[in-house]
């Protein structure tokens, strides 16, 4: 029997992982400008989210979208189910926008309002607060569990628990009174819809927020992938400025280039520390980038203190970084086709909404033809015609409407009080009428008519609503 020496021809067991879990990333608390202004933008879309619900208007919820109802009221605008053309527009500009924003600079939006990266932003401040910057929650996490570690980690999960709830009461408020909602929740009477829509909205908040952050922007958000289909040479993006950067490395402060020379990047890895997505901007432009700048204050910070002038990191565009124009010369980035054909598809779709709203009509009348009575003759010996009025009031006045009928040299109309019917607000009416007229004018077949209504809101200017209709002879 022969044996095998140790240490020749042995076969090693390995061990090869077709997946592999994501590591928990803990960046670095950026400070300079742009996390200034990324703060100042977080303030403001969380006060728009969280604030804006509490304010009343002509005594019910300023902003509340009524889906039960089937009406959307925005402070003073009133909006029902035939207004969904306003929605459109309004999804219409919202895509628009972004085009023309992301073919300008880059991915803005995703850097400082978009709610995964406020939410995302929100509970690492949490994490700042509780378990302190990056380099104590690296320590934390590799910490064995002891008192000490559950007492912080249970601080932590219950300041994101208020957060997440009471995002998801929020959201429930932007769609049921606010002000009835909150103590219903907290007497447990509230509606079992609204309690969901809460519990989902909250538990989705910890899910993309704080468990999966980064993920969410990486392997989920079709935005990153693309954006690259918007972006040219002239876009303002996130770069580090190679020429001026390598070769990079390690120095001390008061060496000169000359004798090192090195390029401005010490080879600090701050701007890596700092990515909340963790990749590195010196390997060049990336999907992944969600243009939070937080590399560039990151990098200015160090070019501070080591006396080299800042921009080693900066939005800047792919043309200037190969010498085609500077920084400064905005007209290049600006006038350019993708940049005006996008800007002008979003004014046109910004016109029309506004024009739109502003000459819409608050009371609209649909006219129905009954057809279980095409023609018969009435009482008076004239050809008469059946249809259904159904009126629909989108305000929250009532209103009073009147309506008379042409086509025909002699025509009625019957159905509809002589002093004008009351609509009440927010309410559709269905009224039956009656269209008569000689049978010497209406001969076989269809004929053209038209309905003018005249309404009046209470204290307002008398509208006119024009509307076309057929009439069915003998």
């Amino acid at each position: 029997m022969s044996s095998v020496p140790k240490g020749r021809n042995q076969s090693k067991e390995q061990v090869i992982q077709l997946y592999q879990g994501a590591k928990r990333i803990h960046p670095k608390m950026a400070k300079g400008r742009f996390a200034n202004l990324r703060l100042l933008m977080i303030l403001a879309t969380q006060f728009v989210f969280y604030v804006v619900p509490w304010f009343n208007w002509s005594g019910r919820q300023a902003v509340l979208f009524d889906i039960p109802a089937r009406h959307f009221y925005i402070f003073g605008l009133s909006l029902g189910m035939g207004d969904l053309i306003y929605l459109a527009l309004l999804l219409i500009i919202s895509a628009f926008g972004l085009f023309w924003w992301t073919t300008i600079a880059g991915r803005l939006w995703c850097g400082y309002s978009c709610p995964q990266t406020v939410y995302t932003e929100i509970m690492l401040w949490i994490d700042h607060l509780v378990e302190g910057d990056r380099n104590k929650r690296l320590k934390l996490d590799k910490e064995r569990w002891n008192f000490r570690k559950i007492r912080i980690k249970t601080i932590k999960y219950l300041l994101i628990f208020i957060v997440c709830a009471w995002t998801g009461i929020t959201f429930a408020g932007w769609f049921t009174p606010i002000r009835e909602l909150v103590p219903a929740v907290f007497t447990l009477t509230a509606g079992g819809g609204a309690l969901f829509a809460a519990a989902f909205y909250g538990f989705m908040t910890w899910l993309f927020a704080h468990q999966m952050r980064e993920q969410v922007c990486l392997h989920m958000c079709p935005y990153a992938r693309f954006q690259s289909a918007m972006f040219d040479k002239d876009t303002l993006v996130i770069s580090y400025d190679t020429e001026r950067g390598e070769p990079r490395g390690a120095r001390k402060k008061t060496a000169s280039k000359e004798e090192i020379k090195l390029g401005d990047c010490i080879n600090c890895t701050m701007c890596v520390q700092v990515c909340p997505v963790g990749i590195d901007i010196r390997d060049g432009l990336q999907y992944q980038c969600i243009g939070c700048a937080a590399c560039i204050d990151a990098c200015d910070e160090i070019m501070d203190k080591m006396n080299y002038p800042r921009g080693l990191i900066r939005y800047t565009t792919e043309s200037v970084l190969a010498h085609e124009y500077t920084d400064k010369d905005i007209r290049k980035r600006l006038l350019r086709p993708r940049v005006i054909g996008y800007g002008a598809v979003l004014a046109a779709a910004v016109a029309a909404m506004i024009a739109g709203i502003s000459t819409r009509e608050t009371l609209n009348v649909d006219i129905i033809k009954d057809r279980g009575v095409m023609v018969r003759e009435n009482n008076q010996g004239w050809l008469e015609n059946a249809y259904n009025l159904r009126i629909i009031n989108d305000s929250e006045k009532e209103q009073r409407i009147t309506a008379k009928v042409s086509g025909f040299d002699e025509i009625s109309l019957t159905g509809l009080p002589s002093d004008g019917l009351t609509v009440p607000p927010k309410e559709t009416v269905t009224v039956p009428v009656q269209v008569a007229t000689i049978p010497e004018y209406a001969d076989k077949g269809s004929h053209p008519i038209v309905f003018e209504f005249t309404y009046r809101e209470a204290g307002g200017e008398p509208h006119t609503i024009i509307e076309k209709a057929s009439f069915i002879g003998e």
